[in-house]
């Protein structure tokens, strides 16, 4: 029976093959999309779960305002006090690890590396994390100053085949003297604590700072005793905290963050760029409807070819077959082709994954498809969809009555036409959410590249010092600008793109307990040139103003600061008026007002402008070098060979204010190039649906468009009358979709300050473009049909 089963199956297939390759071809298409999409959030989803103690494990986010301020700053940085004073104070803690990472550059024999994934960690971090040790002893590991692990791929790049225990690599600028104690397996690509060296905490010498919750630059996490400890001691903290800061003029507390929720919910970036559970949500809707548009397409060739295989289904009923048996051939069928589709989705999404992995900025594994757990979605997979996409049609078809069939009268019944129509609206609906959807995103990210910032962020090249090149920059300075491109170059805390500094300020006016909220950047007296900040009213800093903040005593250092429009209004202060006006940033730094610059984004276009102050100071790391637009190449060569000659410690490696910029939205970024291509993949899907459903459409009514044909009717009158019905639903498609692309854009906007409108001309224009496919795509088939001769056509009659 079941081999009758396939055997009239892949007769059927064969016979029809227009339509069993739309069929394959759709369903092919759709089962990529989701297993490329499946695999990605398999990905997103796991991160972590390598982590035996991962449930356990809290990371410190610090909130603090000062006396008199309104606004609380929150962050993922803690001071180097907060891991062993949690630990000691509460018992909930079993343990607690501080961690930082940092670029250094790494000196071995002949080999001058400027390494990007150097991080500092405490011993208690083998205790907290399961990362595999392959050599080394645990006990100890990260135990005293200038000791370094390294990861299984660093070991081989330095030492080759060689034993890398008990070598020793030469650290930073100052080439310090590390050893390596150990080797780490690398770390896997879904954990949010990746690095290629793992060095002592103790090495950076820090032991002064633990006696403050200032200095707030480093990451803490908590073992603690269980899953629900969090519950219990976060009501414990506010309390201690209040006691702890008791007559500093400020408050400081910690929020508790369970560390397997970092990476999909949590605002705050780990070592690593979060992604958002949200867009998750999206990637899986989008897959889901996708598979949709392929079942319904599925649904809707066979549906309407049940006319061609009623006699046949009538046929087999008078000889005894039952609509149990016919049911589950049907089904059989639809099995068939559904697993022809996964074998080559398979294969199909195996050669794509390069090419998603540059979308998706990830290195998801091709093993991944050939794992149980996929092998058993994908089969979970297809009896789902030939469930799915079989069930109607083989209904439909076994519950023929055979004495209507063989008479012929069934020919002239409505079987279908509502639920093939409908499934149209669907399948069009589901094109026009994502087409006016990436219409809308594209704009939103237009809008972001193109707004003015109130900053140049073009051909500016971003470099990071160290302590010794900052003793020789005024000399690098000096080489560079011998060459006439190079037009400005400053040091900073930050690029003007991302300034994350928090500090407090009040006016001479303001009584000492009351205080303002502000960021702030360390800069020099080049910045303003370099970024181009408009000034509008007073002036930039000048070298006098680096000189008077150079003097070691902080109480002898005099010091002048540029405000942004937003914090002398804060201050109650007109530009005009602020300029002389004396101030204090901390209590630390009293100086005066030097200029205001106009307002900029000094932050993503997720948050709205707020106050800023840009000061002097010694220890910004930050080098900007602002060129012209001409001979880039050959001004940046310049730039490589003077660097070897005066920092040849260290290699040139620089990248350009835009990427930084880019990275702020990577995600939105991300988004709109996967929309784009899910978008096309779903309208063409749609169109493949309809191109077949069109041909099936004129193959039945042939005959009465050769009597239209001898009647006198034009080629342009039979491909309106074939193509208007289908217009209908796309029409009907579009005014559903609309109120819905536009609820979900407006809540997306919402998480823009600076945002665009919506307009009626993209939902016109979104309609108009899948009206237009639409056209194009019954209109091929309906021409093909009015070119008929009907002398052919009519022949039979």
């Amino acid at each position: 029976m079941l081999k009758n089963y396939f055997k009239t199956a892949f007769r059927n297939l064969w016979k029809n093959k227009a339509s069993s390759l739309i069929n394959i071809l759709g369903l092919t298409i759709g089962l990529t999309c989701c297993l490329l999409i499946g695999i990605y959030i398999q990905h997103e989803l796991s991160y972590d779960n390598f982590q035996l103690n991962g449930s356990r494990v809290a990371r410190v986010i610090m909130e603090y305002k000062f006396d008199g301020g309104s606004e609380f700053k929150k962050g993922n940085f803690t001071s180097v006090r907060v891991a062993p004073v949690f630990k000691k104070t509460f018992p909930e803690v079993s343990d607690a690890v501080r961690m930082t990472n940092s670029r250094q550059v790494i000196s071995y024999n002949d080999k001058l590396i400027n390494e990007k994934a150097f991080m500092y960690a405490d011993p208690s971090f083998f205790n907290i994390f399961s990362f595999k040790l392959i050599s080394g002893e645990k006990d100890k590991m990260l135990t005293a100053p200038n000791q370094v692990m390294v990861t299984a791929s660093t070991a081989k790049r330095y030492f080759g085949d060689e034993n890398p225990v008990g070598k020793t690599l030469k650290v930073g600028g100052d080439g310090t003297l590390y050893q390596v104690t150990g080797v780490i397996k690398d770390c896997p690509s879904n954990s949010q604590i990746k690095f290629d060296f793992l060095a002592s905490f103790s090495s950076l010498g820090l032991a002064e700072y633990e006696k403050t919750y200032w200095d707030a630059n480093y990451t803490t996490y908590l073992l603690l005793k269980n899953n629900n400890s969090i519950a219990s001691l976060q009501p414990k903290i506010t309390p201690f905290m209040q006691k702890e800061m008791q007559g500093q003029g400020a408050t400081v507390d910690f929020l508790l963050e369970p560390f397997t929720r970092v990476h999909l919910y949590s605002e705050y970036d780990g070592f690593e760029p979060n992604n958002s559970i949200t867009y998750i949500y999206i990637l899986e809707a989008v897959a889901l409807m996708i598979l949709v548009i392929a079942c319904f397409t599925y649904v809707n060739l066979n549906t309407a070819r049940s006319i061609e295989r009623a006699k046949e289904v009538g046929v087999r009923k008078v000889i005894g077959a039952g609509s149990k048996q016919l049911f589950w051939q049907f089904i059989g069928e639809s099995a068939l082709l559904c697993t022809i589709a996964t074998l080559l989705s398979s294969v199909a999404a195996t050669l794509s994954l390069p090419y998603f992995n540059q979308l998706s900025e990830k290195q998801l594994q091709v093993s991944a498809f050939f794992s149980w757990q996929f092998a058993a979605a994908a089969g979970l997979l297809i009896l789902t969809v030939s469930l799915a996409a079989g069930s109607y049609p083989a209904l439909v078809l076994s519950n023929f009555q055979p004495v209507k069939v063989l008479k012929g009268s069934f020919k002239n019944t409505g079987s279908g036409q509502w639920l093939r129509k409908s499934l149209i609206v669907f399948q069009f609906s589901i094109s026009v959410v994502l087409i006016i959807s990436t219409f809308i995103i594209q704009k939103q990210l237009s809008y972001v590249q193109n707004k003015k910032l109130g900053y140049n962020r073009e051909h500016v090249l971003v470099s990071q010092l160290d302590s010794r090149t900052l003793k020789d920059l005024p000399v690098i300075k000096q080489q560079f600008k011998l060459n006439s491109n190079v037009l400005d170059i400053s040091k900073c805390s930050s690029p003007p793109v991302n300034i994350v500094g928090g500090f407090n300020m009040r006016s001479a006016a303001m009584p000492e307990n009351q205080q303002i909220a502000v960021a702030g950047n360390q800069i020099d007296e080049d910045y303003i040139a370099a970024t181009g900040l408009q000034i509008v009213a007073g002036s930039g800093l000048t070298q006098q103003d680096m000189l008077d903040i150079s003097n070691d005593d902080q109480s002898k250092k005099s010091y002048h600061f540029i405000l942004n429009e937003s914090a002398a209004k804060q201050l109650g202060w007109k530009p005009e008026e602020a300029v002389g006006k004396r101030m204090f940033l901390d209590a630390s730094r009293p100086g005066y007002v030097r200029g205001i610059v106009k307002d900029f984004n000094f932050e993503s276009m997720h948050v709205a402008i707020k106050p800023l102050v840009l000061f002097p100071e010694v220890w910004g790391r930050t080098m900007l070098v602002k060129i012209s637009g001409t001979n880039i190449t050959q001004t940046i060569g310049f730039l490589e060979s003077k660097w070897k000659q005066l920092v040849p410690y260290k290699p040139f490696e620089f990248h350009f204010m835009d990427d930084d910029f880019n990275r702020l939205y990577s995600s939105e970024l991300r988004l709109g190039k996967v929309l784009n291509i899910f978008a096309g993949i779903a309208i063409a899907l749609a169109c493949l649906g309809l191109l077949g459903l069109s041909s099936y459409s004129a193959k039945q009514r042939i005959k009465e468009i050769g009597i239209r044909k001898v009647l006198g009717a034009g080629i342009g009158n039979i491909a309106t009358m074939l193509s208007v019905d289908f217009v209908k639903l796309v029409i009907v498609s579009i005014i559903i979709s609309s109120p819905i692309a536009w609820w979900a854009m407006s809540r997306w906007l919402q998480g823009f300050a600076y945002r665009i409108d919506i307009s009626l001309m993209t939902f016109v224009f979104a309609g108009f473009a899948a009206i237009a496919i639409a056209v194009i795509t019954v209109s091929y088939q309906a021409i093909k049909a009015a070119l008929m001769n009907p002398v052919k056509s009519l022949r039979s009659e």
